[in-house]
């Protein structure tokens, strides 16, 4: 049989290099996140359609394959072309692997089962390589393992649920990125049973949330719990049932933490989120963002929230579960909290802020529980000296401590700042120095853009948390492009998303004055929320001469980038659902652009017959924008559950989250739909006479 001639697009000459050396030239070997160890020497004789039968001679069972693997099966002779075991002895850590092909025998051999998986899952990527470009896998050695012990990503539920179906691909996803954690936000999209009145009427049961937590555990996902407690505790308190426990009474925003009815509902909650969830190590209790009143108990905010975390964390190793805690409240009250985010202070001015009030942390420092791990949340200054000494701080005093950062915060339509990837980075990589055993990756839903456009964001994290920094960030977005579409999307001409990034952050605020798109919905007098409009003599175009001319800027950038994502829906073979929702982002921002820049056509126009046709387009945006929602809305329910139930009660929305305003979609196009409304009203206002011509003053 006749060798192909190329292998992968790899340069068949040796790339090696070991986890302290980055690689000159990464060629195409796009394997994502990369080995810490590799070499490739050739071609192999294997190709992938032979891989039919796998033989262990320590009779290991074969782990859960991915779909490109699906006709391998155990074999019983040493003659199959993959040979594979379990190996406790290979001087690697937990989890690790190696994986060598030669020219035409596959043996893997694993640390352990995560680590047989991990290999299956590596070879599964060579496959698909393989079978994407017609030719036989390379002749390699692989020899690898994490960085980082434990590699999390949040799913944040609180504002609406995927399809199930989505949940199970998604699991697939993550686990051949060899992502090992989820932390799920649960709130009220759980059944509960014992505190029954909690749950949404479209929450899962713990049944359902039970299947889908052992189908990740088969894939070396563990699935905690985290149940929001103290404050962010709207999903509770917002019922009238609730009301007594509310620190404040007129807010449902904490919980009263002198009322020991408050851990009643607290522990039940726990309770059925862990049957829900019963392979996870960890219960996240939240406990961030809230200062409670005392109620003349005397006791000061961070003594109450110590008092708090204390149950909270005797109740969760109760039950076997280490509590997961956000650290930012104590680190507030002692006033040493704003220098984890200040990049320019110095290593002496942090040391003179922790000098001046560590002794408030101190005062309680038996009050901190033992058995919690403090996470140390940052996702914008993780590099920040300040951030380190908070870390530095707890680990110090013997209190576990683990990262977080962020592919997702507060972005609107699309995570923003290349999916956040530096902070990623800097907050593994320092994860990694440091010595610790994990960083999880949050994925909030306060302003809920599809869960599809994280996927980068993921995908980057998975490679940073596992590898460490072992090549540029512009050779990242290359292996993403081609684990995500084909290898033939590797190439710069299809890259798009970090171009789709600034029509979308002005989309945000195009039609609005200021950062006023999260609080219209509250808002008195919504209209004054929104832009002047067009008066038809100039003077508006003149008075939003800056905004237009940003929109020129980008419109030029807009269609340069629409030729990618057109050019690469049609090359990618895979994940073409991901470019659908890229596109029906890429359509509403282009339709803002073109309004904005339709109205200053329309203001500046002097000849009578133009003016009335940029009139008649101005007054058919309304309906075009009807058309252009109803697609999005379609392609986004493809897998994600729009509507919120006809009884869901929405909470007082403290902090303004984008999908809590409405019980529908809508709550993406209020601003929208608010200022189409109000230009057709004005414009149908406003008669452009037929037999004169407009003259400007």
């Amino acid at each position: 049989m006749q060798k192909a001639t190329t292998v992968l697009g790899l340069v068949l000459t040796l790339i090696l290099f070991s986890c302290t050396e980055a690689p000159k030239e990464m060629g195409d070997f796009n394997l994502l996140p990369l080995p810490q160890q590799f070499a490739v020497t050739g071609v192999s004789d294997l190709e992938s359609d032979a891989l039919t039968e796998a033989y262990s001679a320590d009779g290991a069972e074969l782990p859960i394959l991915g779909k490109s693997l699906t006709a391998l099966r155990a074999g019983s002779g040493s003659g199959a072309p993959i040979q594979y075991g379990v190996d406790e002895s290979l001087d690697l850590p937990a989890q690790g692997y190696t994986l060598d092909i030669t020219e035409d025998r596959i043996t893997i051999k694993g640390k352990d089962t995560a680590g047989l998986f991990y290999a299956f899952r590596s070879l599964e990527q060579l496959v698909i390589d393989a079978q994407d470009q017609g030719v036989n896998l390379p002749i390699c050695s692989i020899s690898d393992f994490p960085a980082l012990a434990y590699r999390a990503i949040q799913l944040d539920v609180k504002h609406h649920l995927e399809t199930t179906e989505y949940y199970y691909d998604l699991i697939d996803k993550l686990a051949t990125q060899k992502i090992n954690g989820i932390i799920i936000e649960i709130e009220d999209k759980l059944k509960y049973v014992r505190q029954a009145r909690v749950g949404s009427a479209d929450a899962l049961s713990i049944e359902e949330w039970r299947k889908i937590s052992d189908y990740a555990k088969d894939r070396f996902i563990e699935i905690s719990p985290l149940v929001q407690g103290l404050g962010h505790s709207s999903f509770v308190l917002k019922h009238d049932t609730y009301k007594v426990l509310r620190d404040d009474p007129e807010s449902d925003w904490a919980y009263n933490p002198l009322n020991p009815e408050t851990y009643k509902v607290q522990f039940d909650l726990y309770l059925d989120a862990m049957e829900a969830f019963p392979h996870g190590k960890y219960l996240h209790v939240g406990g961030d963002e809230v200062h409670t009143t005392g109620r003349n108990s005397g006791k000061s905010a961070l003594e109450l929230q110590l008092d708090w975390l204390s149950k909270v964390s005797a109740f969760a190793e109760s039950h076997n579960r280490t509590p997961i805690f956000w650290d930012d409240m104590p680190l507030k009250q002692a006033g040493v909290y704003n220098a984890m985010f200040n990049k320019e202070l110095t290593e002496t001015q942090v040391d003179s802020i922790w000098a001046e009030n560590e002794h408030k942390l101190l005062a309680f420092l038996d009050k901190f529980p033992k058995n919690c791990i403090y996470m140390r949340w940052n996702y914008s200054a993780s590099e920040a000296v300040g951030n380190q000494k908070a870390m530095d701080w707890f680990r110090s005093k013997d209190l576990p401590v683990m990262g977080a950062t962020a592919g997702q915060t507060r972005w609107v339509m699309m995570p923003q700042e290349e999916s956040n990837w530096n902070n990623i980075r800097n907050f593994a990589v320092s994860s990694i120095e440091s010595g610790l055993d994990g960083l999880l990756l949050t994925l909030w839903d306060d302003d809920s853009p599809h869960f599809e456009l994280y996927m980068r964001g993921i995908l980057g994290f998975s490679e940073y948390a596992w590898s460490g920094e072992k090549r540029d960030k512009d050779a990242l977005k290359k292996a993403f492009r081609h684990r995500q579409y084909g290898n033939v999307a590797a190439a710069d001409e299809y890259a798009f998303i970090d171009a789709l990034e600034a029509p979308v952050a002005f989309w945000k605020n195009a039609l609005l004055v200021g950062n006023s798109r999260n609080y219209i919905s509250h808002s008195d007098d919504p209209k004054s929320r929104l832009i002047e409009l067009p008066t038809g003599d100039g003077s508006w175009a003149e008075s939003e001469a800056e905004r237009l001319a940003r929109a020129k800027s980008l419109k030029q950038v807009h269609d340069s980038l629409g030729v990618s994502l057109a050019a690469l829906r049609q090359t990618a073979v895979r994940n073409s659902y991901n470019l659908e929702v890229y596109e029906q982002v890429y359509q509403v921002t282009g339709f803002t652009l073109d309004l904005l820049l339709t109205m200053e056509a329309y203001d500046l126009e002097q000849e009578v017959e133009k003016k009335n046709v940029l009139k008649k387009s101005l007054l058919d945006k309304r309906q075009e924008f009807k058309e252009l929602r109803a697609q999005f809305e379609k392609v986004y329910a493809q897998t994600r559950k729009l509507n919120k139930p006809d009884d869901y009660i929405l909470d007082q929305d403290g902090h303004h989250h984008l999908a809590n305003q409405s019980r529908d979609f809508s709550w993406q196009f209020l601003a929208d739909e608010l200022f189409l409304e109000s230009l057709e009203t004005n414009l149908v206002k406003v008669a452009v006479p037929m037999d004169t011509e407009v003259v400007k003053p």
